[in-house]
């Protein structure tokens, strides 16, 4: 819709336009929506049945809204989601520092304007893009950043005294009149300065250095806050709480289809990118079921939360690894690796806060495990769960191994036998190595018949990976980036002998 063709506050009367306020606005929209049963928040995936109706029936109350969630749980994202609920343009008074309504203006400067020029207030058009304020709050933000202060510079030009309203610079909020405000990190705000918002909320006064004014402020609240914030910096005051009429809590995606949507939807991957580098179905589930076992880790501090930028930032890693690769071997295109989750590491270690126990354990070893988990996990989506082989370990050895399609990598491994796989390995010497474990190519045949080259591959990876984590066959990293297979029992005895030899040398 073209901004309208309206110049001057007559025209606008003419025109039959009604002044709204901005929750009269955003519910007629969102009814207009409901009634179409057309969901406003079409980026936010995963809330359809939780958040997104809690937020709804908010709006239709024509509450301020407080998001009570973990990091990465889109509270910002939300908020800036309802700008689509606004109307696409709103008259103003022109050079109006707060957006004021034309037919209902409530600074000294615009009402001063319509009474002089009367109908011939000369009116300009704002889009609902530009109604949308945000503030983080850290400890650092005062009353005059927020609400306004006295500027001395301008009464000194104007030639006015410090008694006069047009000497007032108007904070954010003010500048956010007709439109959305959002506080991020609530908790993090002093709690005098949380003070300062309560006649905001309740009364629209504002006070600013002795100035009273009754400024029929017109603003949709949102608030963020992470519960975690309650007790590691601050709180939020009482008062305040209760002038926010609705508090809804998020949440982190609950099944791994929802988390890798939102990843594939905000993941910064080049179209040159995914021209170059194949991401199979199984490396994509991969990534989520890591933030998945990361949420309830022993090792991860879960008050903390994990946010989907991990997984996010996981993925854009790995992409970029299997690009690395293909780059350094000249190819034209390659497919995704498990031995490309090295590369994602750096994305795990950032997003994640340790308890006492996993900064024991490391970051790095963390990281490991968190993969180790997400394979474990998957493997049996894939394959038949090893423990189910079991109960028949009492069969004679030959009907053993007809029976489980494991067997015969396992002998292979247990015969001495050990595999390099390296993370900068060329397609052709990673398929090589891959063949030459006798049994492998298959077991995975037996399951996917119709598997390409690239495919029975990566399979052929998974595989060993999902062995050793059922302890089925050893693995460990590699300083070159990559890991190294043998047999369990073999790597049980040489750290047993490492561990005599330390304490021989000990003594």
């Amino acid at each position: 819709m073209n901004q309208p063709d309206i110049k001057t506050l007559g025209e606008l009367k003419k025109s039959g336009y009604q002044p709204a306020s901005v929750k009269e606005e955003i519910r007629r929209n969102l009814i207009t929506y409901i009634k179409k049963k057309e969901n406003p928040f079409h980026d936010i995936l995963g809330y359809e049945d939780s958040v997104i109706p809690d937020v709804e029936r908010a709006l239709l109350s024509r509450h301020n809204i407080l998001f009570l969630g973990l990091r990465g749980q889109a509270k910002t994202r939300m908020a800036r989601e309802m700008v689509n609920l606004l109307d696409e343009w709103i008259p103003v008074v022109s050079g109006s520092e707060i957006n004021d309504d034309p037919m209902a203006p409530i600074s000294s400067f615009a009402r001063k304007l319509v009474n002089e020029l009367g109908d011939s207030t000369p009116v300009s058009w704002q889009h609902r893009s530009d109604r949308y304020g945000e503030k983080l709050a850290t400890p650092d933000v005062s009353v005059a950043d927020l609400i306004g202060d006295v500027d001395p510079i301008k009464a000194a030009n104007m030639r006015l005294s410090f008694a006069d309203e047009e000497v007032i610079h108007y904070g954010i909020i003010p500048r956010s009149h007709r439109g959305i405000f959002v506080i991020n990190e609530l908790p993090d705000l002093q709690a005098r300065i949380q003070v300062s918002l309560f006649n905001i909320l309740q009364e629209g006064d504002i006070q600013i250095r002795g100035f009273k004014l009754r400024m029929a402020l017109d603003i949709m609240f949102v608030f963020t806050a992470n519960p975690e914030d309650y007790t590691n910096r601050g709180s939020i005051v009482t008062p305040l709480k209760d002038r926010i009429e609705s508090q809804i809590v998020t949440h982190y995606p609950k099944t791994v289809e929802i988390s890798r949507s939102i990843t594939a939807q905000e993941a910064r991957v080049l179209e040159e990118q995914m021209k170059l580098v194949e991401v199979p179905d199984m490396c994509s589930m991969l990534i989520e079921q890591i933030a998945m076992e990361a949420r309830k880790s022993e090792y991860v501090d879960q008050k903390s939360g994990v946010s989907a930028r991990l997984t996010i930032a996981a993925f854009e890693n790995l992409v970029s690894t299997a690009e690395r690769r293909a780059l350094r071997e000249g190819k034209n295109g390659t497919i995704v690796r498990i031995s490309d989750f090295i590369g994602v590491i750096p994305a795990i270690t950032g997003k994640i806060e340790l308890v006492y126990e996993g900064e024991q354990e490391g970051p790095l070893n963390v990281a490991y495990r968190l993969i180790g988990q997400g394979i474990r996990s998957l493997f049996t989506q894939y394959f038949p769960d090893p423990q189910s082989f079991k109960s028949k370990s009492r069969e004679p050895q030959n009907k053993k191994s007809k029976n489980n399609p494991y067997q015969p990598v396992i002998d292979w491994f247990g015969k001495g036998n050990d595999l390099l796989l390296l993370q900068d390995d060329s397609d052709i010497a990673y398929r090589e190595r891959l063949y030459h474990v006798d049994g492998l190519y298959s077991a995975v045949k037996q399951f996917y018949p119709n598997a390409d080259e690239a495919q029975s591959a990566l399979l052929m990876e998974f595989l060993l990976h999902g062995l050793s984590e059922f302890s089925l066959i050893s693995k460990k990293g590699v300083e070159k980036g990559g890991y190294a297979f043998g047999d369990m029992l073999g790597s049980m005895l040489n750290i047993n002998m490492n561990a005599e030899d330390d304490e021989e040398e000990f003594n």
